[in-house]
């Protein structure tokens, strides 16, 4: 395991008057406060003085965050933890999402056809964003098991076949 920092949650708007903020937790909602003070990526520490749920969101009470002023000048921080201070995971299928940050895409016929530069959930599932190798712009492709299925963990690489949509796309001749 390596000392990288994970993106536990993120803040949102503030929740009443007394400092109170919703938090979008990008795990176990319950599990926010079982890992000690949670961080920035610049190293501020919070650490949670209470908190309950609220549809699919955390109301959290951050020690330190009193006012709504306060509050509101949190929206969107994004919140993390060591890597180390997460469980093991049990099932050989489980994995963190920050695990495939960085992999190599593979095509079908096993060539590398580009690099995993994020995933996002934007709403509707999660996505991955590759990088191709022979451009310098992105696209993303839901990550799902008919679009992506294999994960190669131990040589780094995971293989794609995109959608019939994607792929009709991209063959689709010039029309300039």
């Amino acid at each position: 395991m390596t000392d990288t920092k994970i993106l536990l949650a993120q803040i949102g708007a503030p929740h009443g008057i007394k400092g109170e903020v919703r938090v979008k937790p990008f795990g176990e909602p319950d599990m926010l406060d079982q890992y000690g003070k949670l961080e920035t990526r610049d190293g501020k520490k919070f650490k949670i003085k209470r908190m309950r749920p609220q549809k699919n969101m955390m109301v959290v009470k951050f020690e330190g965050v009193n006012t709504r002023e306060e509050a509101e000048a949190l929206n969107r921080v994004e919140l993390y933890i060591d890597r180390a201070k997460l469980p093991e995971l049990e099932d050989e299928d489980e994995f963190y999402i920050e695990d495939l940050i960085g992999m190599d895409v593979l095509n079908e016929s096993g060539e590398t056809i580009g690099t995993v530069l994020t995933v996002s959930n934007f709403g509707a599932g999660d996505m991955i964003e590759v990088k191709p190798t022979n451009s310098s712009s992105t696209h993303y492709l839901p990550f799902t098991k008919e679009v992506v299925p294999e994960i190669d963990f131990e040589n780094g690489s995971l293989t794609v076949i995109p959608p019939i949509e994607v792929s009709e796309r991209d063959e689709a001749p010039s029309t300039s």
